[in-house]
């Protein structure tokens, strides 16, 4: 199957810390079908809007659910721009800690290992969950519109979707939603706090389905982090 807008399985680490909710009914499409087309130029702008430009600490706490169970615990995520992200979850007493450090839309190392093989989502979504957008790939179909406070901007190649909604009103917000084949992978819902950082963000998957929402504790502003914290732990 093409991994088309990098739709790479990040692992139940991931997913608990970035994937969210569960509604049985897959939501309808954010952008609606009358969008015009737009130039790249003009998402880039859009996206920039997102993306912070100082590195910063954002600690939260998670409670994941799905028809089943329900977990919880608290995690953070090192954010250095333009797109160098790391992410850290643990359970109670930090149990069953992971973590993973990823570049754009590829992880440069996941731990524990195995925790790739078992998650849902992809790597924009989990960056939208972060406030974050993603710029488009190479070769996709662009289209979107701005109107008042609000921005909405879709990706297409074939019938696999990225869209954005974008309101910078107060509160802000940020919705992201990716389709495969049609069919929605996940939705990432953030809310944004009068400064501009994220307050709580949530993540629907349909399919599962599933729920994990994020609350944001604290955000720590710095000029740069240590290498070692874009080490695998173990070569701390």
């Amino acid at each position: 199957m093409a991994q088309r807008f990098r739709l790479y399985r990040l692992g139940e680490l991931v997913y608990l810390a970035g994937v969210v909710a569960g509604c049985h009914s897959a939501p309808g499409p954010l952008v609606p079908v009358a969008v015009a087309p737009v130039p790249p130029e003009q998402v880039a702008a859009w996206v920039k809007a997102t993306v912070p430009t100082d590195s910063r600490l954002l600690r939260f706490k998670w409670l994941f659910r799905d028809e089943r169970s329900s977990a919880g615990g608290r995690g953070s995520a090192r954010i250095a721009p333009p797109d160098s992200l790391r992410f850290d979850i643990a359970g109670p007493f930090g149990s069953n800690p992971a973590a993973a450090a990823v570049v754009g839309d590829s992880p440069l190392w996941v731990e524990p290992e195995d925790v790739i093989k078992k998650l849902v989502p992809n790597y924009p979504l989990m960056w939208a969950l972060l406030g974050v957008a993603r710029l488009p790939d190479s070769g996709a179909v662009l289209r979107g519109v701005s109107e008042g406070n609000t921005t909405t901007w879709q990706y297409a190649l074939g019938a696999d979707t990225l869209e954005y909604v974008r309101s910078s009103g107060s509160p802000g917000k940020l919705l992201a939603e990716v389709r495969q084949g049609g069919k929605v992978v996940g939705r990432a819902e953030t809310r944004f706090g009068d400064d501009g950082s994220p307050v709580t963000a949530r993540l629907t998957v349909p399919s599962v389905p599933a729920r994990l929402d994020l609350t944001f504790l604290s955000i720590t502003r710095s000029a740069r982090f240590a290498p070692a914290i874009w080490q695998p732990r173990q070569q701390h």
